[in-house]
């Protein structure tokens, strides 16, 4: 259910070893950001991305689930999601939300529903 977009997608090979930050985030309708921050823990990863101007500066934190691949060579990450539903995800404050179980119970339902 919900906890299964807190892990990369079976076949999602992550470059366990690699910084993601700074990589180009894309949509499936187009580009949405760069990763601001990541998280590779098990059963726990996401990716922050600040969407600069596209949102009007804010950030957005996005479950590993939602990740259908990951190019290091052009330095991508491919989402399944659409610029529109990124944008109408609950709002997102690094100092609050970040750690908060709540919040993640909360995108976890958006992003699986």
């Amino acid at each position: 259910m919900t906890d299964d977009m807190w892990a990369y997608r079976s076949g999602i090979i992550h470059p366990t070893g690699e910084d993601l930050t700074g990589y180009a985030v894309e949509a499936v309708d187009g580009h949405i950001g760069k990763i601001d921050r990541h998280s590779k823990e098990v059963a726990d990863a996401y990716i922050v991305v600040d969407t600069g101007v596209w949102i009007f500066g804010k950030e957005v934190l996005l479950p590993a689930g939602t990740i259908l691949r990951v190019d290091g060579a052009s330095r991508t990450v491919h989402v399944d999601r659409t610029k529109e539903q990124i944008k109408a995800a609950p709002e997102f404050h690094r100092d609050n939300h970040l750690r908060d179980p709540d919040y993640r119970q909360e995108i976890g339902k958006y992003y699986a529903g």
